[in-house]
């Protein structure tokens, strides 16, 4: 079984990536049809994951209310993303990423995100210490109505804000909603302007937006030895 369809990363021109505005994304699917239905069918249960709720974010951000389980060697997950997640630390997947995204030696970080209703994902840019990440969505036509919303944000500043801020929707110049239904990924690279969130989501109880996330950081000592010393445990692959 493969599950990446690792040609269309390779079809996509560094070029033409980076000429995307208001900063460089790919919103492609990049699975196998087959490979994206195993994995649909075999998410982790709710019951693995941490329940983050009402987490202070930089400059007064709102919190990402959220369920979250980060990946950590010999996890027992279901079998299908063992072998995914086996493929996206192949030398394939991690030259295509680091060739579209500047990166060298790039280390990879896991994570699931689980979001419930009334939850959204305020504006904001991820991390200086990134080169960018990787969505890959698992909501289907047959699981989620597009109404209840769910949808990554691209958002356009027009260069003017600070990322270190806390900026509302209304304050940007446009918004580019993402394909973030059925077999459907997202890969951006992460500037001091690439402003993206959700909206808040309106589903019934017993569903969730269901997001699993490849985090691109450098191989660097500086942030290694600074999480060492506060104590914050990051796998990396």
């Amino acid at each position: 079984m493969k599950y990446l369809d690792i040609e269309k990363l390779r079809s996509l021109g560094t070029d033409e990536f980076m000429a995307v505005k208001p900063y460089p994304f790919y919103n492609e699917p990049v699975l196998t049809e087959q490979g994206f239905a195993d994995l649909l069918e075999n998410m982790p249960p709710l019951s693995m994951f941490d329940e983050i709720m009402g987490k202070e974010r930089r400059a007064g951000q709102a919190p990402h209310d959220r369920y979250s389980l980060e990946y950590t060697p010999n996890m027992p997950v279901p079998k299908p993303w063992q072998e995914f997640i086996a493929e996206l630390c192949s030398d394939g997947y991690r030259r295509e990423i680091e060739r579209l995204l500047g990166a060298r030696k790039a280390e990879f970080r896991f994570h699931w995100h689980y979001t419930p209703s009334g939850a959204d994902v305020s504006p904001h840019c991820d991390a200086r210490r990134e080169h960018g990440s990787h969505l890959f969505y698992f909501n289907s036509e047959q699981d989620w109505n597009p109404a209840w919303g769910g949808a990554t944000l691209a958002l356009d500043d027009g260069g003017r804000l600070d990322y270190n801020t806390a900026p509302a929707l209304e304050e940007f110049d446009d918004i580019i909603e993402f394909d973030s239904l059925g077999n459907s990924s997202a890969l951006m690279l992460r500037t001091d302007h690439s402003w993206h969130a959700v909206r808040p989501i309106e589903c019934p109880e017993d569903r969730l937006r269901r997001v699993f996330i490849v985090v691109v950081n450098p191989n660097n000592l500086f942030w290694k030895v600074r999480d060492r010393v506060i104590g914050k445990t990051i796998q990396r692959f």
